[in-house]
């Protein structure tokens, strides 16, 4: 496969990948769009990473993405955080004394999708930029400001959520830099 191929193949897939992560935040679509989503950012890694000369040609091809690769980071992460939780829930344990379920704990963390949406975007955008000291700086903000909730001990899984729903994100954030990464011209 020839480096300009390779680098329209994860344009392709990256394309598809805003689509199913736009169409995961149905709770009927988040069952299938979520997996795919990953599937998608997982075949254009893997595509960037084989080709090591690909390159996406041109300011525009840059530009699209960036974008596009900010557009599953910020999409996906959200739909792929709620299966992960999903999953926990599943498997967490009756409550135990004064214990609470892990899934009570979100009523504690309220926005947790939107923080989790510019979370992603400032993760994303550090890491594209070439700042990977802003990813410090986005966790320690969001760390500051969940401090008061985490503090008080109100539900006992929420510093669990918060760390579960934190890493996470983080960790799709970073997958989709680092395909972005992957096509840099070295």
């Amino acid at each position: 496969m020839s480096t300009d191929t390779a680098g329209l193949v994860v344009l392709v897939l990256l394309g598809a990948g805003v689509v199913a992560a736009a169409l995961a935040w149905t709770r009927a679509g988040r069952a299938v769009w979520a997996p795919f989503s990953a599937v998608l950012l997982a075949a254009a890694a893997v595509t960037a990473a084989a080709a090591p000369d690909a390159v996406v040609s041109g300011g525009g091809g840059t530009t699209l993405l960036v974008a596009l690769a900010g557009g599953v980071a910020v999409l996906g992460g959200g739909p792929v955080t709620a299966l992960v939780f999903a999953w926990v829930d599943r498997h967490d344990h009756p409550p135990a004394g004064d214990q609470e379920p892990l899934r009570t704990a979100g009523e504690v963390l309220r926005g947790g999708a939107w923080i989790g949406a510019l979370e992603r975007t400032a993760v994303y955008a550090s890491l594209a930029a070439g700042f990977p000291g802003g990813v410090a700086v986005a966790l320690a903000v969001k760390g500051l400001g969940r401090y008061p909730e985490l503090r008080t001990g109100s539900s006992a899984g929420a510093a669990e959520r918060f760390i579960i729903g934190t890493f996470t994100s983080v960790l799709w954030a970073c997958a989709c830099a680092g395909v972005v990464w992957l096509l840099q011209p070295r």
